[in-house]
């Protein structure tokens, strides 16, 4: 069997696998094939590469996003504020993740390419109407190694996606409502006010329903890129998550 046969095997027997068990790469079986996979990795230095480049990928993993509770269908629900630094109210509105998306295009600025991740979501909180939206966590990357990329995060976003009731999504994401916080997320805010010079959502465009978020001063990790080619690009964060994407554009 040739090696391009060999790729294509292991590329078929990981999207199965993740298939099979929800994405998560914690299992056994899809630890295993995205390793066999990464022995085979065709991009010398990915970080350079331009298959990295102008493209949209899109999360085929489990989202890696904290506390997040599997539901039967196999989706993950999450409160609104785990997803976005607890920033954008309210707080505790139950969602489901639709999917997951990276857009990674090429800056003006020499080596530095967007980084932000776009979560398309689904209200599923019975207090609430049923909404669809979308968080935008914005940031910038650059090579750090040949295989290594630092990333800094800058602000974020959240919008309702095409063809919403926005006077409806106004009502229920309006910022301005009260939304008690308890110590832990209080104290989150404060530190990412001090560190990270946060500047707090801004009230609600009336025309798109949008509201952003910046933070002047980015907080920053790094990811490895342990696999990359036309189709498929496996990372690895400093906190050893690991996710899969496949390219969608």
């Amino acid at each position: 069997m040739s090696i391009l046969t060999t790729r294509d095997a292991a590329k078929t027997a990981l999207r199965d696998a993740l298939q099979q068990y929800d994405g998560d790469v914690k299992h056994e079986v899809v630890k295993a094939k995205i390793e066999q996979l990464c022995e085979l990795n065709p991009t010398v230095a990915p970080t350079h590469s331009d298959r990295l480049e102008s493209a949209e990928w899109m999360l085929i993993s489990a989202p890696s996003f904290p506390q997040g509770e599997k539901l039967p269908n196999g989706q993950y629900a999450y409160t609104l504020g785990r997803l976005a630094f607890n920033l954008f109210k309210p707080t505790n509105l139950k969602v489901v993740i639709d999917c997951v998306k990276q857009p990674i295009l090429k800056l003006e600025e020499v080596n530095k390419f967007s980084h932000d991740i776009v979560v398309e979501f689904t209200v599923i909180d019975s207090d609430f109407p049923k909404l669809k939206g979308l968080i935008y966590n914005l940031g910038i990357c650059y090579p750090d190694t040949d295989n290594t990329v630092q990333v800094e995060f800058t602000g974020g976003k959240l919008s309702p996606q095409p063809n919403q009731d926005l006077n409806l999504w106004k009502q229920v994401f309006n910022q301005e409502k009260s939304d008690n916080k308890g110590l832990k997320e209080a104290f989150t805010s404060f530190i990412l006010k001090i560190i990270f010079g946060l500047v707090p959502p801004n009230a609600m465009n009336n025309q798109t329903g949008e509201i952003t978020f910046e933070m002047k001063r980015s907080p920053k990790g790094k990811s490895s890129i342990l696999y990359l080619d036309e189709e498929i690009r496996i990372n690895k964060g400093d906190k050893g998550t690991v996710v899969v994407l496949q390219r969608s554009l």
